[in-house]
């Protein structure tokens, strides 16, 4: 059995012991309340409703509406995008709250209620960027590289009335070297600039039977030669074929003709 004074030691022991615990205790949970006091309430609100991860639609208050993945309270991953305003749709992939990826752009039309895809293809910052195809209408297509929202690099345009382009292009018009051929099957290849023949370049009339090599400006043939090419296999060939012209140094001439224009 334990002596008085034993047993006196050993309370005073534990009493030091639990006095020391609960004196640490208060102090932690002192110090927690102090942190969360130095950060506003509307920060921590913000914290707490933070979209991070795979979420169901969240609804914006002008009524267009997000599914799809979040990384710190902005789109990011995979997602789809209603707009409530004109029905657009977007879906693919985001990169921190803009279209970035590979994805696909819709619009609903009025008269059938209807979606018909605008765009499919690559995306950066927001913008078309990369391979894509983009349709204008259901016979108007480019498919080809675009930069910033616009076509540049090579591409392939079919239009309306049955012309296609192929070739180069910068900020949304033909530039560069480019092959364009007609719906009555006459074509063009050569030079382009600002979405007109520029350069030197060849143009073939199969429905007459001819071809002209030269330089054009703006659009315009200005200086070249124009020959028979294909005439006997011609729809509607001219009644007469072209005479020859017999000149001592015709490249010559065309040289000297051609630099008043370059």
């Amino acid at each position: 059995m334990m002596t008085p004074n034993e047993l006196s030691d050993t309370l005073n022991f534990s009493f030091r012991r639990s006095l020391h615990r609960d004196v640490f205790s208060l102090t932690t949970a002192m110090q927690y309340l102090k942190t969360q006091k130095s950060q506003p309430l509307s920060q921590l609100w913000h914290i707490k409703t933070q979209r991070c991860g795979l979420r169901h639609t969240v609804y914006s208050a002008n009524g267009d509406e997000y599914t799809g993945e979040w990384l710190d309270n902005k789109k990011h991953g995979k997602g789809t995008q209603v707009w409530k305003k004109d029905g657009a749709v977007y879906d693919g992939d985001w990169k921190l709250g803009k279209r970035d990826g590979y994805g696909t752009y819709s619009i609903l039309l009025p008269k059938t209620n209807e979606y018909s895809r605008l765009y499919c293809g690559r995306w950066k910052n927001g913008m078309k960027h990369g391979y894509g195809t983009y349709f204008y209408s259901s016979s108007a297509v480019y498919e080809g590289e675009w930069s910033e929202d616009k076509r540049n690099g090579w591409g392939r345009m079919y239009y309306d009335k049955g012309d296609i382009y192929e070739g180069e292009w910068m900020k949304d018009k033909s530039h560069g070297q480019g092959i364009i051929r007609l719906a009555n099957e006459n074509w063009y290849e050569g030079g382009w600039k600002d979405g007109k023949k520029h350069g030197n370049g060849k143009f073939y009339y199969l429905d007459k039977g001819q071809l002209y090599e030269g330089l054009w400006v703006d659009g315009v043939a200005k200086c070249g030669t124009l020959s028979d090419h294909g005439r006997d296999e011609a729809p509607i060939p001219t009644k007469y074929p072209i005479p020859k012209v017999h000149l001592l140094d015709m490249q010559a001439v065309l040289k000297e003709t051609q630099s008043t224009y370059q």
